[in-house]
């Protein structure tokens, strides 16, 4: 008998690993897994020390609100790097987190930089799923239902 790839064998084996869904988490652990997995770290104290990412508010000449997020806090790149709406800025960050980037980030609390930190996670806890899949495989497991998927390419 061929021992199959659940989805609760996953969540089994992901479960002993630390990971959980994202919303069931701590959010230091949760961060703590992210900078583990993929090797960045972010602040939201400045120094004057280089970081690879930058995200933080200016206020225009007029008094409007903007958000810039760059990797070159000297010369930021007005058309790419700078944004009117927040609402954009999670990608950004999700890209310097994946990245592996040394960040500084001035409000960690703020929705952007929360709704990165969950994609990212989401990100993470897939690329974790895939090598415990494959780990399974080479322990012998196989997939329910790779008859199927064969005849529906042919």
């Amino acid at each position: 008998m061929a021992k199959i790839i659940t989805d609760e064998l996953i969540t089994d084996e992901l479960e002993a690993k630390g990971y959980l869904e994202y919303h069931d988490m701590d959010e230091n652990k949760a961060w703590n897994l992210l900078e583990k997995h993929f090797d960045c770290k972010v602040t939201d104290v400045f120094t004057n020390t280089h970081k690879e990412f930058y995200c933080y508010t200016e206020t225009t000449a007029d008094g409007y609100e903007i958000w810039v997020a760059t990797n070159y806090m000297d010369s930021p790149c007005i058309s790419e790097d700078v944004y009117y709406y927040d609402n954009d800025l999670s990608d950004a960050i999700v890209e310097a987190i994946v990245n592996g980037e040394d960040m500084y980030v001035d409000d960690l609390d703020a929705h952007y930089f929360m709704d990165a930190v969950e994609e990212a996670y989401g990100q993470m806890v897939n690329n974790v799923k895939e090598k415990i899949e494959n780990k399974l495989i080479e322990k012998g497991y196989e997939y329910e239902n790779t008859d199927e998927a064969t005849t529906e390419m042919v």
